[in-house]
């Protein structure tokens, strides 16, 4: 079974789409690192959430994935956006479109 994590942050106003550029940006080299699926939505009800959806693997490949040095610039360079608002959901994947 595939792991899955959800997860959101809250950015600094005017900087969500900023954001949002920087973790699309990199996701052409997650399938490598054993990722299925990873998608980054903006909320519907405010202007500073972002949501990301992935599949991977495993637990092991996410988690190295984020040591990747691609993955650390892209974290380094968002992180003065976010106000450190966080929230996050490991999952496992039964099934589903796209996966």
């Amino acid at each position: 079974m595939l792991y899955g994590y959800l997860g959101s942050m809250k950015t600094k106003p005017g900087h969500r789409d900023e954001v949002a550029a920087i973790l699309t940006s990199g996701a052409d080299g997650l399938r490598a690192a054993g990722c299925h699926l990873y998608v980054v939505g903006l909320d519907a009800s405010d202007d500073v959430t972002i949501w990301v959806t992935e599949a991977w693997d495993s637990k092991e490949a996410h988690d190295a994935s984020l040591q990747l040095p691609e993955t650390r610039a892209a974290i380094a360079q968002a992180m003065p956006m976010l106000t450190g608002e966080f929230t996050s959901q490991e999952t496992r994947v039964a099934g589903g479109l796209g996966v």
